[in-house]
Order: C-alpha cells, then sequence, then structure tokens
C-alpha cells in the first residue's frame, strides 16, 4: 500500500465511504449520534501526547478560527446524519456531491474576487442533474434532501476555512481541535436536545460497537492514510478521489441496505450529471506537472 498511494487515497474514500452506510445502522438519531462519533475521535487523539504540544504551540488566532471550523463541520455531520435518517444513505451522499457546486460559487465572494467562468460553468452543467434527483426523491424523503443540501454547503464553508489552516497546522492538531470543539459544543447543550426532539441516552451495545468502527475505521484512520499518501501524490489526485465518494456510497447503499429499489433511474441520472460535472470540473483544474495514476 506504501508502494501505491492512489490505491491507498481509495481505500481512504472507500472507507468515508461506509461513514453513511453506518449512519443508517446506527439507531441513534443525528445529535447523540455525533456526540458520541466526535468524543470517542477526541479521546482517541487525546492519549497521543505530542498533540498536546501541538495545540500549545498554536497562535490565539489560528486556535479561534480552528474552534468555528469545528463548530461548523459539527453541524455539517448533525445536517448530513438528519439527511439519513430523514431519507437514506444514497440521498444524503448525492447532496454531499453539491459541495464543490457550493465551493465553485462562494469561494469568490468569500475571497473577494472575480468569478471564473469555468467555475460557474459546474453549477450550471449540475442544475439539470438536481433537478432530476429532486424530481426522482419521494415525497416523504423531501425533508432529508433538504438537509443533505444544507450538510453540501456547511462542508463547502468547512473546506474554504481549512484551506487557509492547513498550511500553518499540523493536521491531526486541527482534527482534536475540531472534534474536542465538537464534543464540547454538543456535550454543553445535552439539557437543550428535548427541545430539538433527541434526549440523551447511552448507545446500546450494537450501536457502541457501530459507532467505535465510525469513529476509528471512518475518521482516524482514513485521515492518516491520507497523509501517508499525500507524501507521494499531489492534493489534486487526493481531490479527485474524494470526489468519488458519493459514487462508493450510492454502490454501498445498494449493497447493504438494498436502497437500490427505493430510488428510479431518474435519480440515478440526476447523481451522474452532478458528479460528471464535479469530476469535469475537477479535470479542469488539474496541474500541468500532475503525473497520471499509475
Amino acid at each position: 500500500m506504501h508502494r501505491n498511494p492512489y490505491f491507498l487515497i481509495h481505500v481512504c474514500v472507500l472507507l468515508w465511504g461506509f461513514t453513511a452506510i453506518l449512519g443508517k445502522l446506527i439507531t441513534l438519531s443525528a445529535i447523540p449520534l455525533v456526540f458520541w462519533r466526535v468524543l470517542i475521535v477526541s479521546l482517541c487523539l487525546f492519549i497521543w501526547l505530542p498533540i498536546w504540544r501541538q495545540i500549545a504551540r498554536m497562535t490565539w488566532r489560528d486556535l479561534g478560527i480552528t474552534v468555528v471550523n469545528g463548530a461548523v463541520i459539527t453541524v455539517h455531520w448533525l445536517f448530513f446524519y438528519g439527511a439519513i435518517k430523514a431519507a437514506n444513505a444514497s440521498v444524503a451522499a448525492t447532496c454531499l456531491a453539491l459541495a464543490p457546486v457550493f465551493l465553485s460559487i462562494i469561494e469568490p465572494l468569500w475571497r473577494k474576487k472575480a468569478f471564473v467562468a469555468r467555475d460557474l460553468l459546474i453549477a450550471v452543467i449540475a442544475l439539470p442533474g438536481v433537478a432530476l434527483v429532486v424530481g426522482a426523491v419521494p415525497s416523504g424523503m423531501m425533508a432529508g434532501l433538504c438537509y443533505g443540501v444544507m450538510a453540501a454547503l456547511l462542508a463547502a464553508i468547512f473546506s474554504l476555512i481549512s484551506k487557509g489552516l492547513a498550511v500553518r497546522v499540523p493536521a491531526l492538531c486541527l482534527t482534536t481541535v475540531q472534534m474536542s470543539t465538537g464534543t464540547l459544543m454538543l456535550g454543553l447543550l445535552i439539557p437543550f436536545w428535548p427541545l430539538l426532539g433527541d434526549s440523551f441516552s447511552l448507545p446500546q451495545q450494537q450501536d457502541l460497537f457501530w459507532l467505535v468502527i465510525l469513529a476509528i475505521a471512518c475518521t482516524l484512520v482514513p485521515f492518516t492514510l491520507t497523509n501517508v499518501a499525500l507524501r507521494k501524490i499531489s492534493a489534486f489526485s487526493v481531490q479527485l478521489a474524494v470526489n468519488l465518494e458519493p459514487i462508493y456510497t450510492i454502490l454501498l447503499a445498494a449493497i447493504f441496505l438494498g436502497e437500490g429499489a427505493e430510488l428510479g433511474w431518474t435519480f440515478y441520472a440526476g447523481v451522474a450529471l452532478i458528479l460528471g460535472a464535479v469530476l469535469w470540473h475537477v479535470r479542469l483544474h488539474r496541474p500541468a506537472s500532475e503525473p497520471a495514476p499509475t
């Protein structure tokens, strides 16, 4: 695996693809699911002593921005798992594919730069796909579709904030602060969970098993493997592979959850248009020096 970083990064994306599947298998609703996930990840990271030294070297400004970004990714997960619970894994994964579309629109506004025509083109090409997906989703899943769109928007914002932080702060240090922020935020809000239709409870044995898998196998492990792969391949290759995550998720959902029968051909036609636009857009941005995968 160390000799083939392209295979390594696809292993990571495959593991991320299981995130939505596990979210469907876990019987907890979105808020407690996210709380236990970030808590387990935080505890695993806290036992690694070098993390504490890295956090101590962070500037107050970077620490504050990372805390805000941790809150953003936490709310993103609430909407993402809310989409899975209200609809299914395929719908949630398809909505997540809209994140690059949102990014192409809000990044120029965020950076206060002029819009790039080819970046706007991705949004235009993806629109018919969005229309097909919306039209094919059963009425009972529309709430989940809306949650998924919000999750995609927050994922785009998280990506924008992370770009500046990643060049200054070690990756695992960022993850530790972000996961700890989510744990603290949701933990402090436990008394208010009933207002959102949830209540605090310890996970059942089966849920705890899946939660540990979600936290370790679908969060910590792929994160570490991605850092290994980045030593040999460019960020472009990683981005291209990550954009394939919805495909993996939809295939896994059809295999393990039998979701293929819930959605018609128009849904999958819409998925193809959205993913085609995203992957084509990434191809246009491919650096001239980027080697072909082997």
